[in-house]
């Protein structure tokens, strides 16, 4: 079957955000490259330039509803990107199994492993995750991810109900599982990230531990130790009060999905709840930890 590809032009600025949005909305691989015949000088050791004017591909399944996902890129971009967006079919290629053939086993913190089906790190001392994001996003290659992770592996989760908000593949929901949490109810809004969830909860043996819902038809699941929300910025404001609601006294959040400019922002609305610490960065995104007053 075809597949639809969809580009959209930006500042270079933008183009961290505007990835992450592909991927949340269920992208199978994000590309970015020059929009206007920009030269790049070879880069000093560390650095990952851009084009000053980026173009962005994300690649999606055809059975994808192009109105739809035009319709969330415009809520959530300014409109002159939007302008931007462009269409196109593509033949039939396994395009989510394609970035797979580089995917490693990748180690966070002292202990946790995330691997791809099959394969084991030479340490053989850890615990391990075997994952399959599938459509669905999280793997740990994303800095947003890899944050929570190397968090959690910090942890002791021993017997806690733990919510992940915004589940993605599932990768946060096992890995706190696998630490030792009771309880994990893992929600999200995309079918897709719920059947991800759901196959790899079942892979490593933990899915009798872990409740799966729609966002929009999740019950009453009573209050937890612990919220994961690994999100865009914009999404965790408007959310503050429904994770607020469902966290313990004294109880925790985790909020990544976050750029470094957009902090101040995101903490502005927490702080009215949350005693803040301070972020934890990596590629200019930000993992915020606060505590529940």
């Amino acid at each position: 079957m075809p597949w639809i590809q969809l580009h959209l032009t930006v500042e270079k600025r933008q183009a961290p955000l505007i990835e992450r949005l592909l991927e949340k909305l269920g992208a199978l691989s994000v590309t970015l490259g020059d929009a206007a015949d920009e030269p790049l000088l070879e880069p000093a050791p560390g650095e990952s330039p851009l084009w000053q004017k980026t173009r962005i591909s994300g690649l999606f399944a055809e059975e994808t509803d192009p109105d739809r996902l035009r319709n969330r890129i415009y809520e959530a971009v300014d409109h002159r990107i939007g302008q931007s967006l462009e269409w196109e079919r593509l033949e039939d290629k396994q395009w989510e199994r394609v970035w797979l053939e580089n995917f490693k086993p990748m180690k966070f913190g002292r202990r946790l492993w995330i691997c791809p089906d099959g394969q084991r790190p030479q340490d053989g001392n850890g615990i391990y995750i075997d994952l399959d994001p599938g459509l669905a996003f999280g793997t740990g290659t994303h800095p947003t991810t890899a944050l929570c992770l190397g968090w959690l592996d910090t942890q002791q989760l021993m017997g806690a109900r733990i919510v992940d908000y915004g589940c993605g593949s599932g990768i946060l929901s096992i890995a706190a599982l696998k630490l030792g949490a009771r309880e994990v109810i893992a929600i999200d809004h995309d079918p897709q990230a719920l059947d991800a969830t759901r196959a790899n909860g079942e892979k490593n043996g933990v899915l009798e531990r872990l409740r799966i819902y729609h966002s929009e038809s999740a019950p009453d699941i009573g209050k937890v130790e612990l919220v994961l929300a690994n999100i865009l910025a914009g999404t965790l404001i408007d959310l503050e009060p429904v994770l607020a609601g469902l966290i313990l006294p004294n109880g925790r959040i985790i909020l990544s999905g976050l750029l470094g400019e957009q902090v101040e922002a995101v903490s502005a609305v927490y702080a009215v709840d949350f005693d803040l610490l301070e972020p934890t960065c990596l590629e200019n995104w930000v993992l915020l930890e606060g505590n529940l007053r």
